[in-house]
């Protein structure tokens, strides 16, 4: 058995990584949960391996997934384990190597260990609450680049477009990524400076990379500026902004500027 938590998610995420790179690139049955999203017999299979490892290791924690139903005992937890199978699974089908497991420890509504593996690229992300985080156990630290211009935004770009922005947004360099919890840990990691969304995400796409992205000194809250709590009764959250601290308070700003907000134009997870 792992010793830490964090052990536990590393080792889990890997055995779902080799898991589902089995079925990338390959047919895989695929049905539709409505509203356009999809999941594959890829990610149940995760869902699945993952459920019984981690169960069997900490039978006292409880349980969300985006592939199990949610029976709410894990609100009665101490722990709970917020799981995400395969994230980005738009990206998955695609054969785009941007998809990955996001595992995350929570406890008093905070992720305490986060690990977000993309198998295809063999990066492990991960972090430890107030131990700092790591891509294949090296450290990393998120951008303090402080201004919007020509900064590295892994963001649909058409979002940045839209009419019911009260300012014209700078020029920026832009990359649409399926997986939000991957677009946040580039973020952790220094690839990429900045990432928006003001779609709803829920609690197993952000927990794992929330910590991890702190962890490393970025800022990651919703548009309204308030950090996000999980395992509540309700797992959707509004959008997410999740950029080193500068851009954090510069793009914080546009949004207050603009009087309305409207449901932008991005690709689907």
């Amino acid at each position: 058995m792992a010793n830490t938590d964090l052990d536990l998610l590393q080792s889990a995420a890997r055995q779902a990584g080799a898991l589902s790179m089995q079925w990338f690139g390959q047919p895989a049955k695929v049905w539709d949960k409505g509203d356009n999203h999809p999941v594959t017999e890829a990610d149940l299979a995760v869902d699945t391996l993952l459920h019984k490892f981690l169960r069997e290791a900490r039978p006292d924690y409880g349980w969300l997934s985006e592939e199990t139903i949610d029976d709410q005992s894990r609100l009665r937890a101490k722990r709970v384990f917020v799981v995400d199978p395969i994230d980005g699974t738009r990206a998955f089908l695609q054969g785009k190597p941007h998809f990955c497991t996001s595992i995350a420890v929570v406890e008093d509504g905070r992720p305490i260990a986060g690990a977000v593996f993309n198998p295809a690229f063999d990066e492990m992300y991960s972090a430890a609450k107030g131990q700092g985080a790591s891509l294949n156990n090296q450290p990393i630290r998120a951008s303090s680049r402080a201004a919007l211009d020509d900064c590295r935004m892994v963001a649909h770009q058409g979002l940045f477009r839209h009419k019911g922005w009260a300012k014209k947004w700078p020029q920026m360099e832009c990359a649409s990524r399926n997986s939000m919890a991957y677009r946040m840990v580039l973020v952790a990691g220094g690839d990429w400076d900045a990432t928006l969304t003001l779609k709803p995400k829920s609690d197993w796409d952000l927990a794992a990379a929330d910590l991890i992205a702190n962890e490393a000194g970025a800022v990651v809250s919703d548009p309204m500026g308030q950090k996000f709590l999980y395992n509540l009764e309700t797992t959707t959250n509004s959008g997410v902004i999740c950029a080193g601290k500068p851009i954090h308070g510069l793009i914080r700003r546009r949004i207050k500027q603009s009087q309305k907000e409207t449901n932008h134009h991005e690709p689907k997870k």
